[in-house]
């Protein structure tokens, strides 16, 4: 499974939705893993973001997936990077 981290920020309808109804952030969970998209870690944050999310997923085209599923949405903007662990990384570059 490669990692991916997931900046996103919500949209004015977003917020309404998360103001409404928080767990709604736990629902959208499932749903990325029924896509093949596993959540490890999730941060709310301060800044340009609202949230850092994550992830790992069998490969690119799954997060693309994913990620034009949630934005159809219009409830949230993604920026999305893959991401080697740094062990991973050392080891490609010997």
């Amino acid at each position: 499974m490669a990692s991916y981290i997931i900046m996103s920020t919500l949209t004015d309808e977003g917020r309404k939705t998360i103001k409404e109804k928080p767990n709604r952030i736990l629902e959208v969970n499932k749903e990325l893993e029924k896509m093949g998209v596993k959540v490890k870690q999730q941060f709310a944050v301060l800044g340009p973001y609202d949230f850092v999310n994550i992830v790992e997923a069998p490969d690119n085209e799954t997060v693309m997936r994913m990620s034009v599923e949630l934005g159809a949405r219009g409830s949230v903007q993604l920026i999305t990077l893959p991401a080697i662990p740094v062990e991973e990384f050392i080891k490609k570059l010997k």
